[in-house]
């Protein structure tokens, strides 16, 4: 007999625990649906035998219910052993909730329950979503499909268990025994998409898989690319291996194939070997370059080694660390050298060299120890390097003049006063000549201000109450060398060791309510190491004679003062011409500023000896010397000077009516920003008194558009030899001032997310151009990593670029230049000393392609710069570029890189690249 469902609606059920014996199960629900009987409380009988009495006649016995409690204590002891056969295990552990949109029908013949429409079934960590599932509790299975309506099949089945997730056209479970037996899944695994024909899931750890397709396409409908393979073992977040697989491009087989593959899932990053890329060099033969091992050390650091080896003997080293504590502090470790070997042994043309670069980058999250900070930028090395790398194709590092390192401890010690201490070592170092400065370490302590005549309340007034004074240190061991004495202990040899103690003590006032005045004096104590000596030789220089210099070593201080008082005011000019003009008012700033410097003259300092008549030069004169010459701070002045300085300052801001009829304000534009002014008159000069006038100013052209200018006016004239003379220009028949240089700069740069309501950062400390020493744009050239190849740093954007309006798609772009323009005129010259355009911009083209040239213009010497060309596709998965450098001196070469986008087979790819003679 069949019995229909009498609650067809019948949704969110929850069915216990289950025995084994499916006819119980039955039994109990048939009791459960029809049982229509009503159960009322009866009088237990005194005994067994008895009668239960008619209803009719009514009982006129007393009741006495303890006796009959006790009656049915006695009786309810049972004489009959436990049971020692124990129960069997339920098969199910756990709730089992299902649900059904539809329906949930329950078939009690065939003991099934039918669930349809958008239906699930949960079960422990397992849950099943689906069109149509059925709960078979004969086998303790569920089997799930999705629906067929007019020849389209929707609502598939989604398994998940814990963290798997599998999306099948159907799927058998069994309860029992755990395993799953699936058709058509796909499935995703650590940037991995599965789709397997049949897949049978023996347990959590283990499955099976037959007809399988490998792919990290976004597309999993329909790959460009996938690995195909007709047998594989898959261990989810662990491994998948296979059979005999083979590679297909657009469903197209081609000849990569493999006996055997390993796949590793590991969600964790994992030590591995890097494959190496191989060709030919023509001068140094054949090559394995970019290959060696990732150590993934913990959560927080790892670490890289790569080489490179020619056939002719040159070979390269790369070690590469990162490192990050979140919420700490994070950072970068890289060291490479090269052994560059030329042409063969024996031939002319054999050179050999070998060259080295070091950097490390770390920085401090802010908020971690606001009062001790530590960071660090290092970059330091060989000079030629990165214009003799056999591995490096950076066009703007190459064109890098001077590398510069900071590595520094700060510490600040909270309270009144507070004290700031700066532990810092420095590196400056000159590609082109080659010179190094160190500062190795160097100390910087200070006491911030304090006012020792302030009230305990109130602000200060007067110049009494606005006294302050300061206490500053500056300690430094200063190393000059050379790049091929660095490291070595030759570059100790000039080390120089100073320090200086500087109290500043200032006051500041005001004078008729509108005129800002200050006062100070400043005094200060240097302290040396070595110091020297000068002596006049007849013997030296093999027998010419000489003054000879010798250095002293031993604690040599000198002390000097100073005192300075400056005034000035602002003053504000305001020109209306009406509400109705486009231009409505225009409001001039200026800033005038006056100030007096006295510095003494420290004759006690100085030295002198008179030169022998025997000398064949400067015979009999006297000769002056501080023996703090050539020391870290040098020498204390000779001079006395008093003079006094003069400045302006100039900014011109116009009120015009808004293009925005609905705003009621008018817009403020900026004309003329800080138009300075600056000269100096010495009171204690004998001639020249005038120091040149120095002008800077800023031009807002358009937004994030400037032009900078500055220059010097001399007011004085030149003789018939080109030499200034005490005479003004103007009264040698010239103008008031004469232009004896001038520059002009504009930087501008610009793109399509200017127009947007969304712009992207770029992280300084991940741009390798940056880290090198140079721009983080790409004005000079942009750095194709040739150690991965990688374009698009991020692989899991979402960006859906399949479906293209071509008519309506706007086209991403960005565009940035530089132009500047120096101009002399010291000695009648009358020259453009440089003058040069650089550009640089990127266009989107198509949704996948993109294009970039950097390039520029010497108008000096009527030539194009540095010209570099990028053209980049991206291919769904794949990525494909091409750099090309025609013009740049030395560093024309061009380089072509294709591969898959996913860093787990970042091996899979093709590169070719032809180097720039390092020899010209």
């Amino acid at each position: 007999m069949t019995v229909s469902n009498t609650e067809p609606k019948l949704q969110n059920n929850s069915i216990s625990a289950l025995q084994t014996n499916s006819q119980y199960l039955t039994i109990f629900l048939t009791f459960l649906l029809f049982s229509s009987s009503i159960l009322h409380a009866q009088d237990i009988p005194s005994n067994k035998s008895a009668k239960l009495p008619n209803s009719n006649i009514q009982d006129t016995l007393p009741v006495n219910l303890k006796p009959v409690v006790e009656q049915i204590n006695e009786q309810a002891q049972d004489t009959v052993k436990t049971d020692t056969i124990k129960p069997p295990n339920e098969t199910l552990t756990d709730i089992v909730d299902y649900f059904g949109e539809d329906y949930v029908f329950l078939n009690r013949k065939e003991n099934k329950i039918y669930m349809f429409n958008n239906a699930y079934i949960k079960y422990e960590d397992m849950r099943i979503d689906a069109g149509l599932i059925i709960l078979d509790y004969n086998k303790n299975e569920v089997y799930a499909k999705g629906i067929d309506s007019a020849g389209v099949y929707s609502q598939r089945p989604v398994f998940v268990q814990g963290p798997n997730k599998v999306e099948p056209d159907s799927i058998r479970y069994n309860f029992n025994s755990e395993k799953a037996l699936v058709y058509n899944s796909r499935t995703e695994q650590s940037g991995f998409r599965v789709i397997a024909e049949v897949t049978k899931k023996v347990n959590d750890s283990v499955v099976y898989l037959r007809n399988v397709k490998f792919t990290t396409s976004k597309n999993i409908e329909d790959p460009e690319y996938y690995f195909y393979t007709r047998k594989a073992k898959f261990v989810p977040k662990k491994k998948i291996v296979t059979g005999l697989t083979n590679m297909y491009i657009a469903d197209v087989p081609t000849p990569v194939g493999l006996p055997f593959a390993y796949f590793p899932l590991s969600e964790d990053r994992t030590s591995g070997f890097i494959l190496p890329s191989f060709g030919e060099n023509n001068s140094r033969g054949f090559f394995l370059q970019n290959g060696g091992y990732y150590f993934a050390i913990n959560d927080y650091l790892d670490f890289t080694i790569t080489g490179d080896y020619y056939t002719n003997g040159s070979y390269a080293l790369r070690g590469e660390s990162s490192y990050v504590v979140k919420y700490k502090y994070r950072g970068n470790l890289s060291a490479r050298y090269e052994n560059l070997v030329q042409e063969e042994r024996g031939f002319p043309n054999f050179q050999q060299s070998s060259i080295y670069n070091i950097r490390w980058t770390h920085t401090q999250d802010p908020k971690s120890n606001p009062s001790s900070r530590f960071s660090a930028s290092v970059n330091l090395g060989s000079s030629k390097y990165f214009t003799q790398s056999i591995n490096q194709t950076n066009n703007a590092s190459a064109l890098v003049n001077t590398l510069s390192s900071s590595i520094s401890y700060a510490k600040t010690f909270e309270g009144d006063p507070q004290v700031n201490v700066t532990l810092a070592a420095t590196h400056s170092q000159n590609t082109n000549t080659n010179q190094i400065s160190m500062s190795l370490p160097n100390l910087n302590a200070s006491v911030s201000r304090i006012y020792p005549f302030a009230p305990k309340n109130g602000t200060k007034k007067g110049i009494i109450q606005n006294i302050n004074f300061q206490y500053d240190l500056t300690a430094e061991n200063r190393i000059q060398t050379v790049d091929s004495l660095f490291f070595k202990p030759e570059m100790f040899n000039s080390a120089q060791i100073g320090a200086q103690h500087s109290i500043p003590i200032t006051t500041n006032f005001k004078i008729f309510k509108y005129l800002s005045a200050s006062a100070g004096t400043n005094f200060r104590e240097t302290w040396v190491m070595k110091s020297t000596r000068q002596r006049y030789d007849q013997n030296a220089f093999d027998g010419r004679g000489g003054i000879v210099k010798d250095t002293v070593s031993g604690f040599e201080s000198y002390r000097t003062y100073n005192f300075s008082t400056s005034l000035g005011t602002t003053l504000y000019g305001l020109f209306n011409f009406g509400n109705n003009k486009k231009i409505q008012a225009v409001r001039h700033v200026i800033r005038p500023s006056l100030s007096y410097n006295i510095n003494p003259a420290f004759d006690r300092y100085y030295d002198e000896f008179i030169i022998p008549e025997t000398a064949e030069e400067a015979a009999g004169q006297i000769h002056r010397y501080s023996r703090f010459e050539n020391t870290l701070y040098g020498p204390p002045s000779k001079v006395y000077s008093s003079s006094i300085g003069m400045s302006l300052s100039n900014n011109f801001e116009a009120k015009v009516r808004n293009r925005d009829t609905t705003s009621i304000e008018p817009k403020k534009v900026i004309l003329l920003n800080n138009l300075n002014f600056s000269t100096a008159y010495n009171l204690a000069g004998d001639s020249l008194q005038w120091s040149p006038v120095q002008f800077s100013g800023n031009i807002p052209i358009i937004p994030k558009l400037d032009l900078n200018f500055s220059g010097t006016l001399d007011p004085y004239a030149l003789d018939n030899n080109n030499n200034k003379i005490d005479v003004f220009n103007i009264e040698n028949g010239g103008s008031l001032f004469r232009l004896t240089n001038a520059n002009i700069s504009i930087n501008y740069s610009f793109s399509s997310r200017d127009f947007q309501s969304k712009t992207r950062d770029t992280d300084k400390i991940e741009n390798e151009t940056f880290r090198n020493g140079g721009r983080p744009d790409d004005l000079f050239g942009d750095a194709a990593n040739i150690y991965d190849g990688r374009i698009y740093d991020n692989e899991d954007d979402d960006t859906d670029k399949t479906n293209v309006d071509w008519y309506n798609y706007k086209i991403p772009w960005d565009m940035r230049f530089a132009y500047t323009i120096t101009y002399g005129n010291a000695r009648r010259q009358n020259e453009i000393s440089s003058q040069s355009f650089m550009m640089s911009t990127n266009l989107e083209l198509a949704p996948r392609w993109t294009v970039g040239v950097s390039s520029g213009y010497d108008f000096k010497n009527k030539g194009v710069t540095l010209t570099q060309f990028r053209f980049q596709r991206d291919l769904e998965s794949w990525q494909m570029s091409f750099n090309w450098t025609p013009i740049g001196s030395i560093n024309t070469a061009w380089y072509f890189f294709i591969g898959i986008k996913s860093s787990m087979l970042s091996d899979i790819k093709y590169d070719k690249r032809r180097e720039s003679d390092k020899r010209l």
